[in-house]
């Protein structure tokens, strides 16, 4: 009899923690989202011939998200974790175009690091964070995304 309280207290507990890990509160469409909190910065060409960008990651969010660069221009991206962004969870930068010249991911640090490369076609490619917790959205979905748009 003395275990009997157990047999009511775990369910109860895993019943609870199950309710806790897929509510989520109602947040309006990320796509949408984006489009009304775009950060626009357009690279300039610095003396050295490279386009350079400092961009920050935060909770759910790229700073600036938009980045406009020049064709087979190099570019240096200056990445790091915003200060405001809880230590504990990871963020990344992630942009997956290889044909374009464009291919990297970086887990964000509280330092600078670089990321460089040299687009080689028009178009425009999304960035985003391809982190996911065990429940939950992906950090993508939650807004962590922007877009790299290369022009003549």
């Amino acid at each position: 009899m003395k275990h009997a309280k157990y047999a009511v207290m775990i369910p109860m507990l895993l019943l609870l923690s199950s309710l806790a890990a897929f509510s989520e509160e109602k947040k309006p469409d990320t796509h949408d989202q984006a489009a009304m909190n775009e950060k626009r910065v357009v690279a300039t060409i610095e003396a050295d011939g490279v386009q350079r960008v400092e961009i920050k990651g935060g909770e759910y969010y790229f700073d600036p998200n938009y980045i406009v660069v020049k064709v087979n221009k190099p570019v240096e991206l200056q990445v790091k974790k915003a200060a405001d962004s809880t230590f504990y969870i990871p963020h990344n930068i992630v942009a997956k175009a290889p044909e374009a010249g464009i291919d990297f991911r970086l887990d964000l640090k509280k330092e600078l690091q670089s990321i460089k490369f040299t687009p080689t076609r028009v178009g425009k490619y999304p960035i985003y964070c391809d982190k996911k917790p065990p429940f939950g959205k992906d950090h993508r979905d939650r807004g962590m995304e922007g877009m790299i748009e290369v022009v003549e």
